[in-house]
């Protein structure tokens, strides 16, 4: 008590030193002090109300445990009286066990009295009951057959509950009631009849679906009912439980098995199609049984029975196993295309399980895949191993066609630009464009491993294309009247090559999103095979040209040539008649031929100089010869400028070289020939010693010591290759005879 008026008085002093803080505050001291006096009233008015609220509770809790203790004087009191009583009355309880025994037994008479009408009347309700089941009143013959079952399990359970040893009343009451199993049997053959023919059901008559599962739902209630009964009694009469909803699912299960497997119609030996055909009846047939089970069937079964989710999973699981059988099969490539196809694009489309009547129940995002990564693995790889084989003998039997074609009596055909073609492009690509199509109808990694395995494959067949075309050249070599059409089929082999790479470039473009390393490193192989095949079959159009200009090039630098050949004019006309035919090659070929035979006409004129065919004797002779060189170039000039007109090439470049020539060979100055010389060397820097040694003899006129002196200064001098620098007198060969005459 001291501390607590110690911590009020401190309280005190701090409340009165913060009202008195300024000294005109003690001319409020007055005021203060009724305020505070107020406020002390009213705490201890509080204050006694609250201990006088205590103190009622106090007096009223007193009372009510002087009630109790009363009360409970009273029971003990009470129950003293009660076990005197239970004493004395034992002996009278004993004496009254047999009127006990015989309420027993009259509650069992009673209850057989009740049920004499039903027993008498079993035999009558049994064959009213088939009656029914025949006439297809189930829910009447239903209503009989739960009145027996009824009776036959009451009377069995009052056995039981009066000698449940006693097996031969249960069994006579179970042979009376025999029948009632077999109409019980005989309800549920109609019931699962009605059940396999659900889907038409559904839609001819409903009602009757209904009176299924009416049937169904009061079975599995009684199911229900005896199973709480066996807990206390352990009594379960027979035949129970049915479990009827259990094997509904199980029907409808089998039903929809056997649907899917029933929709095989053909064999691939009567009828190739008979995948394609199978899997769009399953689609067809799948799609409409859902569409009438989520908008028909859900109407006649309970929610609990979550009818329409139980048949899709049924469906789902149906389908993977037909897939699972399909697939173990020894399918064909376009039997694993249509099957893939249908198993990882099909089912899930708008064609099947994405279609929106089946939304929103169906959520295609959560259906598990039909079949296991590891068979789609599987079918692809034997997809892809087929097709290889496929590719491989397509493409060999559309080169073995192609070559019957080069052989026949009348020209190629022409495409719409009147370039010569062959239909071997065409058919390869429209080949690679199918598989390609189908591949991606599956999926975009299998078009790509597609698309690279026609590459692959492309490039084999390139090289063997080669060297059907090189075999196509020999051949008509030997005999160059044979075959007919020789030059039109080697200008369409040329521009097969063009086709071909045009289509390549076109085809990844088509079906490559991202240029992949692999991929793009099989293009730059496939243009050098193809250039080369190109090269090769220009070199061959041009070696058929040389061969009909070789007598004509054997007349140049002759003394009939001297004397007034038309050689050159021959030279003119037959490359000019040629290229009319090489018109029909396309144009990056074309010019690349153009400019070869060019080059090889004026290496050809070269070569007849540096042959020695002839030595002038008088600088007439010279002047001459030198002069009609330079008509001759101007001729050729003409000529493949008229050739390489529609390429915008510059022609003459290669004609200078016969015109420079000239010029040596026309000077009348001697003492001028090294200055000419080493001007015709600076140009041409491929010019050899004994070119200039077969020139010099040819002028006719330059002594052995000049000649000597001229050809020794020029190997002295160095000379610089410009890089655009065509090389002409790299391949003109000089004959060892001819230097060893100039040397003498």
């Amino acid at each position: 008590m001291k501390e607590t008026d110690r911590e009020a008085v401190a309280t005190a002093v701090q409340r009165v030193a913060g009202m008195l803080q300024r000294p005109d505050q003690l001319d409020k001291v007055e005021q203060y002090r009724r305020r505070e006096a107020r406020k002390k009233a009213s705490v201890e008015a509080r204050l006694k109300a609250a201990i006088q609220s205590q103190l009622d509770g106090v007096r009223t809790g007193l009372s009510q445990l002087h009630n109790a203790l009363k009360d409970v004087g009273d029971i003990q009191r009470s129950l003293a009286d009660v076990s005197k009583d239970w004493r004395r009355s034992i002996n009278t309880i004993e004496s009254l066990r047999d009127v006990k025994d015989a309420v027993v037994q009259h509650s069992q008479l009673a209850a057989a009295v009740e049920n004499l009408k039903n027993i008498f009347s079993v035999p009558e309700i049994v064959r009213e009951t088939q009656d029914l089941i025949e006439q297809g009143a189930l829910l009447q013959a239903h209503r009989k057959l739960m009145d027996l079952e009824c009776s036959r399990d009451g009377l069995m359970y009052e056995q039981y509950r009066m000698d449940s040893g006693n097996t031969r009343d249960m069994t006579l009451i179970h042979s009376y009631f025999g029948s009632t199993q077999g109409l019980s049997d005989e309800l549920a053959k109609q019931l699962w009849m009605v059940l396999q023919r659900s889907l038409v059901t559904v839609r001819r008559d409903p009602t009757l679906l209904v009176s299924v599962v009416r049937i169904i739902e009061r079975e599995e209630k009684i199911d229900r009912r005896i199973l709480d009964r066996k807990k206390q009694t352990s009594f379960v009469p027979p035949g129970r439980p049915k479990n009827w909803k259990e094997k509904m699912f199980a029907i409808l299960e089998r039903t929809v098995t056997t649907r899917i497997e029933g929709t095989q119609a053909d064999t691939r030996e009567s009828d190739k199609m008979w995948l394609v055909r199978h899997l769009e009846i399953i689609r067809k047939y799948v799609l409409d049984d859902l569409i009438v089970a989520k908008n028909l069937m859900v109407q006649c079964f309970p929610p609990h029975y979550e009818i329409f989710k139980n048949l899709l999973n049924m469906y789902h699981q149906a389908l993977s196993t037909r897939m699972q059988e399909l697939a173990s099969e020894d399918l064909e490539a376009n039997e694993i295309v249509s099957l893939l196809t249908w198993v990882l694009n099909t089912y899930t489309s708008v064609e099947m399980m994405g279609n929106v009547e089946l939304a929103p129940e169906v959520d295609v995002g959560t259906l598990e895949p039909l079949l296991s990564p590891h068979v789609v693995s599987e079918l692809l790889d034997t997809y892809m191993s087929t097709l290889t084989s496929n590719i491989i003998a397509w493409l060999r039997k559309a080169l073995e066609t192609d070559k019957k074609d080069w052989a026949k009596e009348t020209e190629p055909e022409a495409d719409q630009d009147g370039y010569y073609q062959t239909t071997l492009p065409a058919i390869v690509f429209q080949m690679f464009e199918q598989n390609l199509q189908v591949a991606a109808q599956i999926s975009e990694d299998l078009k790509t491993k597609v698309l690279v395995l026609c590459l692959q494959q492309m490039n084999s067949f390139l090289s063997r294309y080669k060297e059907e075309a090189q075999l196509y050249r020999e051949e008509h070599l030997r005999d160059r009247q044979r075959p007919h059409c020789y030059v039109q089929y080697m200008i369409a082999i040329v521009n097969n090559c063009q086709t071909f790479k045009e289509s390549i470039v076109s085809l990844k473009r088509k079906y490559l999103k991202n240029e992949e390393e692999g991929v793009s490193l099989s293009q730059p192989h496939m243009d050098g095979v193809l250039d080369a095949i190109a090269k090769e079959g220009c070199g061959g159009l041009l070696e058929e040209v040389f061969l009909d200009l070789e007598q004509h090039l054997n007349e140049l630098m002759t003394k009939k040539w001297l004397l007034g050949s038309n050689a050159v004019d021959i030279i003119c006309v037959t490359v000019e008649d040629y290229f009319n035919d090489f018109a029909k090659i396309k144009k990056p070929y074309k010019k690349r031929m153009t400019a070869e035979a060019h080059r090889r006409v004026v290496v050809e004129y070269l070569r007849a100089v540096m042959q020695k065919r002839i030595s002038f004797r008088s600088p007439e002779e010279r002047k001459e010869g030198a002069e009609k060189m330079v008509r001759e170039a101007e001729q050729l000039r003409f000529l493949f400028r008229k050739l390489a007109s529609g390429f915008g090439e510059d022609a003459d470049g290669h004609c200078d070289t016969i015109v420079a020539v000239a010029e040596v060979i026309k000077l009348t100055d001697p003492s001028l020939l090294y200055l000419e010389v080493s001007t015709l060397v600076s140009k041409y820097p491929d010019i050899r010693e004994d070119h200039i040694g077969a020139l010099l003899a040819m002028r006719g006129d330059a002594s052995r010591d000049m000649k000597q002196t001229i050809i020794e200064t020029l190997e002295q001098g160095a000379t610089q290759t410009s890089p655009s620098y065509v090389p002409l007198f790299r391949d003109i060969a000089v004959p060892s005879l001819n230097v060893a005459k100039l040397l003498k």
